[in-house]
């Protein structure tokens, strides 16, 4: 490193982006679906399912804001390690 250098690095750049305390791309996901469900086929009964299921996913979101991430890379790897 060179003395008298220094490079900011920005908080926003190092964290999970959150939609009401559930990362954005989960959040999108299960309020599409559920909207989908709950108006298109008219089973109303899916919003308040979803609206659990937001409130679990905050839950975990705010103990590890990685969770979700690690969760997906956890179910790609293969389940057999070769030797």
């Amino acid at each position: 490193m060179i003395e008298g250098y220094e490079v900011p690095l920005h908080k926003a750049l190092t964290e999970v982006i959150l939609l009401a305390g559930v990362p954005r791309t989960l959040a999108f996901l299960l309020w599409t679906t559920a909207s989908a469900i709950g108006f298109g086929l008219h089973q109303i009964w899916v919003v308040p399912v979803a609206a659990v299921a937001h409130i679990i996913f905050s839950l975990l979101a705010k103990r590890d804001p990685f969770f979700f991430e690690v969760f997906i890379r956890a179910l790609k790897t293969p389940k057999q390690l070769d030797p």
